[in-house]
């Protein structure tokens, strides 16, 4: 080896070099910043279920505030970019497991799917932590109390919307569980992120603060929590009195299976027999598309099923998908079926599972994924009601009960929500635990019981406060039985929605601005000075 030339000229020059380069902090000034921002993001996706360890979201948004605070703005866009990679890297990788499974495209082809979409959702932290740096000269600790949390905010809004709407992940999720979960029948999810990013520019603040600033910290960290708490015992919605039994029907069908006509039978099987024991129930819950088959296609069986509603005096609220014959569109929807069946079709469709947005550019793309009816049509934006005889209900199919602000359109009316899911498709991974975390959130905002039926798990009944009254196991049939009361009223939050906390953060960031420029101009000596 010492006669080789090539090693004798590079390795003398090389080492010496990279060695003063690290000694230096250079080499590490760049790369270490990298590394802790995808970290921090990592370890902030743990703060969601099913891990819930809450209190890493504010710590991972600190670290990267404390990042951003020493950026510039190409460099703040690039740590937000990686803190996403990490937060979305770590918290929806399940994505490819029904890319993979059930669209066909195999392991590798599935994995790269799955990461374009982690690039994108990078994105938003990335365009925040550019907006963070709007100013170049150095931070104000003070900015990171009161703009960054805004921005931060405004950006996961605009994911939440943005090309259908993507609000996996949004940072308020993270504290269901927390004090700070108390605010969302008055803010909801969005300024539960708000209040998080806030306790996270307040610690920053804490950190690098001489003893009375610190002291002012900690006062408003108390206010903080302690205005959270008092939020969570108040009542904003009120009880109706009325106490209705449910059971939640879990059917387990492997998706592998169940959409093989052949096996239709066993299907209706499963289900008929497993509500059989529960028809005195006043609601019943199937979860979605529960028959793998067009309601027209199994009119015996509707027949079936309306005339034992009508006969034990029950609700039951199907999951089927439906076709209009004329237009030859067909629906994801759900039946209520009893003494006045009614319908409801799901209106927010799940990009390229349900339908293939901007088809023209992904028409291609959607047709290698060999995905069941993955071309329904969107229900109406405006539908009825579903008012069964025990109470006019509030529903949701799947992917809906991601927006609140689309949930709380029942309201005041519903005086329960129903949610009907198959979280089958992303196996025993984070994804139902975090889908559940949702509904959670969904009842503490609008101040209802939230009843969620699954084919595969998670079931459950969810209390107004958001706590779970009872849950069924995974991947077992079962049915979920219990009892749960009808609220009225409107909290703030189903009153107002998001407006409120968008219109404020968008306020705080526009004055932000507004000064910045004033002051450029006056230190640059304009007339007027």
């Amino acid at each position: 080896m010492d006669n080789n030339p090539a090693q004798k000229s590079v390795a003398p020059g090389l080492l010496p070099r990279a060695a003063e380069r690290l000694a230096s902090g250079g080499l590490g000034r760049r790369i270490l910043p990298g590394i802790a921002a995808t970290g921090a993001g990592g370890a902030c996706a743990l703060a969601f279920a099913p891990y819930e360890l809450h209190p890493l979201a504010p710590l991972a948004l600190l670290v990267l505030f404390r990042l951003w605070k020493a950026a510039t703005r190409v460099q703040a866009f690039r740590l937000g970019y990686l803190f996403g990679i990490g937060l979305f890297g770590t918290g929806v990788s399940w994505l490819h497991i029904s890319i993979n499974l059930f669209g066909g495209l195999g392991l590798l082809a599935s994995a790269g799917v799955t990461f374009i979409l982690i690039a994108y959702l990078a994105l938003f932290p990335a365009l925040a932590g550019y907006a963070a740096r709007f100013d170049p000269a150095p931070a104000p600790v003070l900015i990171t109390v009161l703009v960054w949390p805004a921005i931060w905010v405004l950006t996961e809004w605009a994911r939440a919307w943005l090309l259908t709407g993507f609000p996996w992940l949004l940072l308020g999720y993270s504290q269901t569980d927390s004090p700070l979960g108390s605010l969302a029948p008055l803010v909801g999810v969005l300024g539960i992120s708000w209040a998080t990013a806030v306790t996270a520019g307040l610690l920053l603040m804490f950190i690098h603060s001489a003893h009375r600033e610190r002291t002012r910290c900690g006062a408003a960290l108390l206010v903080l929590f302690a205005g959270s708490w008092l939020v969570g015992s108040a009542q904003w919605a009120g009880s109706a009195g009325t106490v209705r039994s449910v059971a939640l029907i879990q059917g387990a069908v492997p998706l592998t299976v169940r959409w093989r006509p052949e096996l239709l039978a066993r299907s209706v099987d499963r289900y008929v027999g497993l509500t059989g024991p529960h028809w005195k129930k006043n609601i019943i819950v199937w979860p979605e598309t529960a028959i793998p088959a067009f309601s027209h296609q199994v009119p015996e069986l509707l027949r079936h099923l309306t005339a034992e509603a009508i006969r034990h005096g029950s609700d039951l609220y199907a999951g089927f998908p439906s076709l209009e014959p004329d237009s030859g569109r067909y629906f994801n929807g759900l039946l209520l079926l009893g003494a006045e069946p009614q319908a409801y079709n799901k209106r927010h469709l799940v990009p390229f599972g349900e339908f293939t947005p901007l088809a023209p550019l992904f028409r291609g793309f959607a047709e290698l994924l060999d995905i069941p009816l993955s071309n329904f049509s969107p229900g109406q934006q405006a539908q009825p009601l579903l008012r069964g005889n025990h109470g006019p209900s509030g529903v949701s199919i799947c992917y809906e009960d991601a927006f609140g602000d689309e949930v709380i359109e029942a309201l005041p009316a519903a005086e329960f929500l129903i949610n009907v899911s198959n979280d089958g498709w992303f196996g025993d991974s984070a994804a139902p635990h975090q889908h559940l975390q949702m509904a959670r959130m969904r009842a503490r905002e609008t101040g209802r019981y939230m009843l969620r039926a699954t084919n595969s798990g998670v079931s459950a009944i969810i209390a107004p406060d958001g706590s779970v009254v009872a849950r069924g196991p995974q991947f077992e049939p079962h049915v979920l039985t219990g009892t749960i009361t009808l609220f009225t009223g409107l909290t703030p939050y189903a009153r107002f929605g998001n407006w409120p906390v968008i219109l404020t953060s968008a306020a705080v960031v526009f004055i932000f601005v507004l000064g910045l420029r004033t002051k450029k101009a006056e230190s640059a000596g304009w007339p007027g000075r």
